[in-house]
């Protein structure tokens, strides 16, 4: 038993007086919080100085940078219209192929997509019961009027008129003249009957088998006079004045490297894409040797018309940013002054001047962005000149050059903490170690094991 109580008060001296420590650290140290030295800086007042100023550059100086001057002058813009394509069908060149009466398909002559076909060939052999009908009516019709063609009676005559009517009804469902006149030659009707092809060109669309029934208005084929074709472009917003129908198109194909084609505008359509902010414009092109095919791509290139002269300079003059656009002038004493331009069109050298320059300005025409460059960094120590620096023991004057920045409510930290005297804070409890027992460091005594080990 006395063995137990001398471990545990061996641990209780090894672990109170850490316990006491952190309890003690605490205690002094609950009210302190850190200070923001920054806090109540307001950095939104200080701004850029906006615009730089003029620039002095001497000519060695502009030799080394590559910076060259030019004159503006009034001149046409001589615009050329880039745009990508796509060969696409003629659209006033597309035949469809439908039935007039109800039938069953029992041959098939177009059967694939991009069969060549010429006009009256047979597209197909259909079993109809309304042509077979029709032809029994004309032949009956037919002998009707032989036998009473040496009378004169009138009816005579309505077995004409009969015989025209069912000749006429058989025409208007496309039937074959030459294959209808075999009909009544041989006094036979025949059992399937051709529809042929109304047109030259080439099958684009197939919607029927051998074997299938089909119904009167049904689209069976479609057939397309490949021969001329379009190429349709897609013309942004801003280009659409530069461009009109009947305008000459030059066409280049990737797929034809080398071999351009020129066509003309045909069409435009009335409303533009609202997504792209395009239009659609289609430019017919020839193609009897038959080399272009709907899918290709393509590069339209057309001249836009000379408009009237204008005040333009360099491309490389105006510098514009998202905001403005702006040109450096070279004025009397030399020096180069940054002025704000409005810009028009522009073609691949030059640009249009619509306000801020007049004839004969001399403007800065290549290295504009360095010249930028040096004015904005003028600008910017200019902004800085008025700004002192404190002597080092002078800590009360303020400073000059900085009156947005207002310090007076800043509370900076103290250097070092003072720690509130004892008398403020509950004393800390003293340890009485008068109790413990600690063994002999020579002979320590022999225990015994104790339960809890």
């Amino acid at each position: 038993m006395t063995d137990n109580i001398r471990t545990a008060a061996r641990r209780a001296a090894y672990v109170v007086p850490v316990a006491v420590a952190l309890a003690a650290a605490w205690w002094f140290t609950r009210d302190a919080e850190p200070v923001n030295a920054m806090a109540g800086h307001d950095h939104s007042a200080m701004v850029a100085a906006g615009g730089g100023g003029p620039v002095t550059i001497s000519a060695a100086d502009a030799k080394r940078i590559g910076v060259t001057f030019a004159t503006a002058m009034h001149a046409s813009l001589r615009r050329e219209v880039q745009l990508a394509g796509e060969v696409t069908v003629d659209e006033t060149r597309v035949q469809a192929v439908t039935l007039k009466v109800d039938g069953v398909v029992e041959r098939l002559n177009a059967d694939y997509v991009g069969k060549v076909i010429r006009r009256g060939d047979p597209l197909l052999a259909l079993y109809s019961p309304m042509l077979v009908s029709a032809q029994e009516e004309l032949l009956i019709a037919k002998r009707l009027q032989a036998n009473l063609a040496r009378g004169t009676s009138p009816a005579a005559g309505s077995a004409g008129d009969l015989t025209a009517s069912a000749r006429r009804r058989l025409l208007n469902w496309d039937v074959d003249p030459a294959e209808l006149e075999m009909v009544e030659q041989h006094g036979m009707a025949h059992r399937t009957m051709n529809l042929r092809s109304p047109v030259t060109g080439t099958v684009i669309e197939k919607n029927v088998v051998a074997g299938q029934q089909v119904m009167a208005g049904q689209l069976l084929l479609r057939v397309a006079d490949l021969s001329q074709v379009w190429v349709d472009g897609d013309v942004f917003e801003q280009d659409l004045p530069l461009v009109r129908v009947g305008q000459t198109v030059r066409v280049e194909f990737r797929a034809l490297p080398g071999a351009p084609r020129t066509g003309r505008i045909v069409s435009f359509e009335p409303t533009l894409d609202p997504v792209t902010r395009t239009a659609r414009m289609r430019v017919a092109l020839s193609n009897a040797d038959g080399k272009l095919r709907p899918g290709m791509f393509a590069t339209l290139q057309l001249a836009a018309p000379q408009p009237a002269p204008t005040l333009v300079v360099p491309r490389g003059a105006a510098l514009t940013t998202g905001e403005r656009s702006l040109v450096f002038v070279r004025v009397a004493d030399g020096r180069l002054e940054p002025r704000p331009v409005t810009v028009g069109l522009s073609d691949d050298t030059q640009v249009e001047v619509l306000t801020g320059l007049t004839h004969g300005d001399v403007v800065v025409a290549s290295a504009t962005f360095f010249i930028d460059a040096e004015s904005n960094l003028g600008g910017a120590m200019a902004g800085m000149a008025g700004m002192s620096t404190l002597p080092a023991g002078d800590k009360g004057a303020p400073k000059a050059a900085m009156p947005e920045m207002d310090h007076s409510q800043h509370e900076m930290p103290a250097a070092s903490k003072t720690v509130p005297p004892a008398a403020t804070k509950a004393p800390t409890p003293e340890v009485d170690h008068s109790a413990h027992e600690m063994p002999a460091a020579k002979s320590p005594p022999v225990r015994k094991p104790s339960p809890e080990r």
